[in-house]
Order: C-alpha cells, then structure tokens, then sequence
C-alpha cells in the first residue's frame, strides 16, 4: 500500500473537495478497516474534513475471460469495459456507454439506464477474497448491500454486443448537463422524478455563488465555476425541505456526501 495525494477540486467529476492522502490498496493487501473507498468519484460531493479515504490501485483494473465468464476488476473505468465487450462481441454491456466512474462504484450503487443495471447481469463479486453471488446480495434501484469492499465480479459470457442498443441508451442521456457535476443529485422517489419535483417547487436553474440547478435537467447539481461544498450542500437541503413541503416527499440523495463534522 501506498498513500497519493488527491486533489478532488480537480478529480472528482463536479469539481469541489480538497487535496487529500488517500490510501492506495495494492494486490494482497490487507482491505484497511479505517478507510472510506472512494472509486472514480463521479457521484462524490468531497467535503473540507473527510474521513480517511483509500482508492483501489491500477492492479484492480483489468478485464479478462476465464473460462465461461468476464472477469472485471473493480477499478477498471466503465469505458474500458465497453471497449473490451465490443472488441470481443459481448452482449450486456451497452448500458455502460457515457456512465462514469469504475465497476466497483457501479456496484456499489447498482448503476444504470433505466431498466438495464449493473446487477442484472452479474454472476458474481469478489469480496475479501470470496466469490459472492449476486442474487444472494440485497440489490435494487440504484443500491446494493455490499458485505464488504468489492475488489472484482464475474459476468457471464454472452456473445452479441449491439451497437444499436448502445446508441438508444445514449439517447435516453442526451438530457444531461455538460457541466460538472456528480451525476443525479436525488434517486427517483416511486411513481415520480425528482427533477420533476424540484423543477415545480421552482429550484430549475437556481444559482447559489458557482452552484445551480441545471437548466437542462432539475435534478442536476452543476458546477458553473468554483462552486463550494457549503453552497451545494445548501441547494441540496433547500430541495429536500421545499420539495417535503410541497408535496410531502422525502428526496433522497443519490450523491455520496463524505465529510466529517469538526468541532
């Protein structure tokens, strides 16, 4: 193991968060018990005073075919899994096209188009070693119960990638901000979208500093230009008690907010 200055203003995908040491985990080290993982924090709001944070090293980040199955690391990149399914005619991985980040946080979060998600074609993940079966881990929308940190996971092998199906899935994305951002702020409440609800309690391109609400899609948070975490953090809490007042919703965030409080 060894520790790498990360500068999250810079790495994670909306922008904000400090330069930390994180914890590199190498191949046969021991998991550390004290650390937060972090993947390729494409759905990460960083705050100034985090946990202990360690990432998966590049020796997670590999795919490979053994015997009947796709064997992924879990710090591989989501487009370096496309590759290789389209590369060897892999049928399933369409879905991943433009999805940001690692397999691991896929996993984690169970991600997705719609109705294609990660877990629907998952045979198995490794987890301290042990090969775990998917259908025995509690999953669902864009969640997972994870016993522990996933290092790899198995997919059956399925010949027939589709390029077709590729470009309709990105279709279903064309409605997504270009600005940085870490992805949906809020999971979908049932029978509902959360963009729609923040978009009528009338938050659709509220700008708090260099934070907003997209204008293209309401349940974006958008760095528009040296945004901070108190003022996403603000929007996010705004959203939640006017959205409850409104309609008597409870959103919840779909963005990982990792800080500790100070006294």
């Amino acid at each position: 193991m060894f520790f790498k200055a990360i500068d999250f203003s810079r790495f994670s995908s909306i922008r904000i968060g400090p330069v930390v040491e994180v914890a590199m985990v190498e191949a046969g080290d021991a998991i550390p018990k004290d650390c937060l993982l972090v993947g390729g924090a494409n759905n990460l709001l960083v705050g100034p005073t985090p946990p202990p944070l360690m990432m998966l090293s590049k020796d997670f980040d590999y795919c490979r075919m053994e015997g009947e199955y796709l064997e992924v690391g879990a710090a591989t990149p989501t487009g370096k899994l496309l590759s290789f399914a389209k590369k060897h005619d892999l049928a399933g991985f369409e879905f991943v096209a433009k999805l940001p980040g690692t397999l691991g946080g896929m996993l984690a979060m169970n991600a997705g188009v719609k109705t294609y998600e990660v877990f629907n074609i998952l045979e198995s993940i490794q987890i301290g070693g042990d090969w775990i079966p998917a259908a025995s881990i509690p999953h669902g929308y864009r969640f997972a119960k994870l016993p522990g940190i996933a290092t790899a996971a198995r997919f059956p092998l399925r010949q027939g990638y589709d390029e077709t199906l590729r470009r309709a899935l990105l279709k279903l994305r064309n409605n997504q901000p270009k600005e940085p951002s870490a992805g949906s702020a809020f999971k979908n409440p049932p029978g509902d979208y959360a963009g729609r609800l923040i978009e009528a309690v009338g938050l659709k391109d509220k700008r708090l500093g260099g934070m907003a609400w997209s204008e293209v899609h309401a349940n974006f948070l958008v760095n528009l230009g040296g945004g901070t975490f108190e003022e996403a953090i603000t929007l996010i809490q705004e959203a939640k008690a006017r959205v409850r007042e409104a309609f008597g919703v409870e959103l919840k965030e779909e963005i990982k907010i990792i800080n500790r409080l100070t006294d």
